[in-house]
């Protein structure tokens, strides 16, 4: 046997095996996470869109009656016969305008869309658990009855804000008056004024009395409840200092902003 020098064996242990692959195995590079901007950017634009999409309905129906609304279509699946027949301001008798001033909106063109005493008044009555009419303007009351929801909410009421001031700076007195007289509900399927007139005297609503446009704006909390033609002794007292308001808003030219020629 062949005698292998023992300095060469330790050589041979010493020596360090040559790695067949020298490169070093880099880890696996992370997946890039998609960066969240883009994903705002896309919010925004759809929220620029929406906004976009309710200025043009707002300006729209500007110069159109309004073809219906969230109420009337509920009524109709709650089975109500809809009567509606939009009409100009001009084929509304005043002492109609005039009743509506009394009974809603007495500041009605005095304010900018908002009574922020009477606002006030409110809150703090249903803070102490009372309830109090006359927070909410004709104004704020026609953004509600034409592009929102009935049930009350604090999201309808933020949005109720909005379009009281896109109608308020788009629309005019005069056109927020017409839209509240024609799709205001006033009775079980009657909306708007022309409808009311013809449903409860048989007339058309140029020829209202003050007497009569009385009895239509003192059902107006409360349509579904109160009654035009049965009127019991509460909505009957009611409808007489309605009446009585409404002569002095027409002494007094109360409703000059309805009547007065501006951009419409």
């Amino acid at each position: 046997m062949t005698d292998f020098p023992q300095d060469k064996i330790e050589e041979q242990i010493a020596e360090p095996v040559k790695a067949t692959n020298p490169e070093p195995i880099s880890p696996p590079k992370p997946k890039r996470k998609r960066p969240k901007r883009k994903k705002k950017i896309g919010f925004f634009k759809l929220f620029g869109y929406f906004i976009i999409g309710l200025l043009l309905w707002v300006l729209l129906l500007r110069f159109l009656p309004v073809p219906f609304t969230i109420l009337m279509v509920q009524r109709a699946f709650e089975g109500d016969k809809i009567r509606y027949h939009p009409v100009s301001i001009n084929k509304i008798n005043p002492s109609m305008v005039a009743a509506v001033i009394a009974a809603e909106d007495a500041r009605f063109c005095q304010h900018n869309g908002f009574e922020f005493e009477a606002m006030k008044r409110a809150a703090k009555a249903n803070s102490q658990g009372k309830k109090l009419r006359g927070a909410s303007t004709i104004s704020q009351q026609t953004a509600k009855n034409v592009f929102l929801w009935p049930a009350r909410s604090y999201v309808r009421k933020g949005f109720e804000a909005g379009f009281t001031v896109l109608i308020e700076t788009l629309w005019g007195k005069r056109k927020i008056m017409e839209d509240y007289l024609n799709v205001a509900e006033m009775g079980d399927g009657v909306f708007g004024v022309e409808a009311a007139s013809k449903y409860y005297f048989n007339k058309h609503a140029k020829d209202l009395s003050l007497g009569e446009a009385s009895r239509l704006a003192a059902i107006l909390p409360s349509p579904q409840k109160w009654r035009v033609n049965r009127p019991g002794p509460y909505v009957a007292r009611r409808s007489s200092r309605i009446a009585g308001g409404g002569r002095v808003v027409i002494d007094n030219n109360l409703y000059s902003c309805v009547y007065k020629r501006g951009i419409i």
